[in-house]
Parts: structure tokens; C-alpha cells; sequence
């Protein structure tokens, strides 16, 4: 999903506070090649990388967006870019996927909706298999603990991932994007743990499901709404009634965004959906940490400042492996 050019891309915030997140984290820069020509991406890991099987987080940007810029390189603020600090801390492998320019000219990704025309046409599932491949043979990732993390564009794309390639992955999280509307995809057949993040006045991604676009501009497609997002992996999973029905404690007065956490399933080595609702939060990720501009905002929408989605993400993701039952 990207803003009008005047916002460069919804991911990229251009107006953005400089970020000032220690990193320790050693990055380094992949291209792998594909039907398509070479593919590229980031490959985080901590300063000290221990002996053994890592968990492995593979980041997907918005429409638009880079690895760079969901990794804090490009000196904006990135709210997911405290997986840096996690991967450190915690001895997890973190990927940073570059998609591919479709035909309005902007990177994103093939994700399930067949009626966003200009979404790039290659294999994206592909790509992502090869670099879980990849990432198993050369640097010790655990193939029981892969799991991805889309934004936007980015999460709608890991829809599609947990559709297809689901047998995979020990879990995954959807922040700013619901499922597809029209969809090219098959309804997924594998149970999958799932943390969805949504607000309730995001201006691109509706709630209440419809047409993916900011204000007039051209129509990215249409998505169902974000309950029935949340419904199609409670389902899945075959759970019943929430274990945890709560609001996250307020940080800041002057946030006027309130969140509030809905699970299901009571184990977290098990299957399990966490719902993250953003009351009047827009497009843009939780974070504490990491502050784009009031004039971004104004756009996007208001930013939540209760949740650093990355330490939520991790904190779901940690205890859970691949091959779950329902």
C-alpha cells in the first residue's frame, strides 16, 4: 500500500524522527538468484552468534518500502527494527525480504488479490522458500522455528505465505493488512499460530474490509474486513472463547489511540490467535520506541505507543514450533 508520491511510500516514513535504537546485530547483504532475475535481501544476526539451531524471522516491508528501511538503515524511524535488538538478545536469526517493482513502478509483493493489478507478476512464495532453504543450510536456522512478519503490503503477502507454504512455518504475524477480498490464493489448509495487528481508523486498509487505497487514489484491491481475518485462523485452529480479554495498560496521555488484546488458545506452546485492535490507531506499526512525525501521522493515521510490536511478536513467537494440530 503506498500514500501519494508526495509520501513516498506508507512504509518510508520521509518525515520521521531519527532513530536511536542500539544495534549490535550484524547485518549483511544477500542476493540469491530466481526465475526472475536476483532477488536481494538482509540477513541479521547477534554480534555473538552461539553454536546450535536459531529461530529465523523473515520481515516483509509495505508497498513501496526496502529491507533497509524496515531495518532502521535508512536513519528514519522503523518500528520493526527492534528485531535488531531481539536477534541480538535473544539468538534470532533475522531476514529482511526485498520484493520485486510491479507495474506502477513500486517494490511490494504478489500477494492473494487478484484484483490489485499492480502487484508485482513472480513467485514470491519462491523466494521466500528459498531463502528459509538458504538460511537452514548456511547459517543454522531452525527449520521447526521459522516465522514471518509482514506490514501492510507486506502483510497481506504473509497471508499468502501462511496459505501456502504454512507447513513451514511455526507461525506468523499480520500487522495493517487483512486478507484478501478476490482472491487468487486456495483458503489455507494448514493450522497456524497468528498475531493480527489492526486500527480501527486505517486509512488504506479498512477495518470493516473494501478497497485498499488512501483517500481517492487509485484502488490496491479489496480485503475482507479484519474481524473476519482474525475468524478465518480462529477457525483453523479450532478455538473457542478468549483466554485473555484485556486493554494494555496506557503509557501516554497524549496517545489517543488505546489498545487492546484479545487471545485465544491458552497455551503458548500451542496453537493460538492474538489480536492486537488499535482503537482509532491508523496505518502504522505499534512502537514505543520508534516515532514517525506528527505530519506523517496526520496522514497515516495515529501511531500507538502502549506496544513495541516487535517485543509483542517475539513474546508470541517464542515458545511455538512448527507441526502444530488443531
Amino acid at each position: 500500500m503506498r500514500a501519494p508520491v508526495i509520501l513516498n511510500a506508507i512504509c518510508l516514513p520521509i518525515f520521521a524522527w531519527m532513530a536511536t535504537l542500539s544495534q549490535a546485530a550484524v547485518i549483511t547483504p544477500v542476493d540469491i538468484d530466481r526465475p526472475e532475475g536476483a532477488r536481494h535481501y538482509l540477513y541479521a544476526e547477534p554480534d555473538h552468534l552461539e553454536s546450535g539451531k536459531h529461530p529465523l524471522v523473515i520481515l516483509l516491508h509495505g508497498r513501496g518500502g526496502s529491507a533497509e528501511q524496515i531495518l532502521g538503515q535508512q536513519g528514519t524511524a522503523a518500528p520493526l527494527s527492534v528485531w535488531l535488538k531481539i536477534a541480538d538478545r535473544e539468538q534470532v536469526l533475522v531476514v529482511a525480504a526485498d520484493g520485486i517493482k510491479g507495474g506502477d513502478n513500486r517494490r511490494g509483493w504478489n500477494d492473494c488479490r487478484s484484483d490489485a493489478s499492480s502487484n508485482p507478476q513472480v513467485d514470491d512464495d519462491g523466494f521466500i522458500n528459498a531463502i528459509i532453504d538458504r538460511e537452514i543450510a548456511q547459517h543454522h536456522a531452525d527449520p521447526a522455528r521459522v516465522f514471518v512478519m509482514g506490514f501492510s503490503n507486506g502483510a497481506i503477502m504473509t497471508y499468502r505465505l501462511a496459505t501456502n507454504l504454512g507447513a513451514r512455518l511455526a507461525g506468523f504475524a499480520a500487522i495493517n493488512g487483512a486478507m484478501a477480498a478476490k482472491s487468487l490464493c486456495a483458503e489455507p489448509k494448514t493450522a497456524l499460530p497468528a498475531l493480527i495487528v489492526a486500527g480501527t481508523r486505517d486509512p488504506l486498509v479498512p477495518y470493516e474490509g473494501g478497497q485498499v487505497q488512501l483517500f481517492r487514489s487509485t484502488t490496491r484491491g479489496s480485503v475482507i474486513g479484519m474481524d473476519a481475518s482474525v475468524a478465518v485462523w480462529r477457525k483453523l485452529d479450532g478455538l473457542g472463547d478468549p483466554v485473555v480479554n484485556a486493554d494494555i495498560a496506557h503509557l501516554d496521555t497524549k496517545d489517543k489511540t488505546h489498545a487492546h488484546r484479545t487471545v485465544w488458545g491458552d497455551d503458548p506452546h500451542k496453537l493460538q490467535v492474538e489480536f492486537l485492535k488499535i482503537d482509532q490507531g491508523g496505518h502504522i506499526e505499534p512502537s514505543i520506541s520508534q516515532h514517525p512525525s506528527v505530519l506523517y501521522q496526520m496522514v497515516v493515521g495515529a501511531q500507538n505507543s502502549d506496544v513495541e510490536i516487535a517485543e509483542e511478536a517475539w513474546t508470541f513467537f517464542k515458545d511455538k514450533q512448527a507441526g502444530l494440530n488443531p
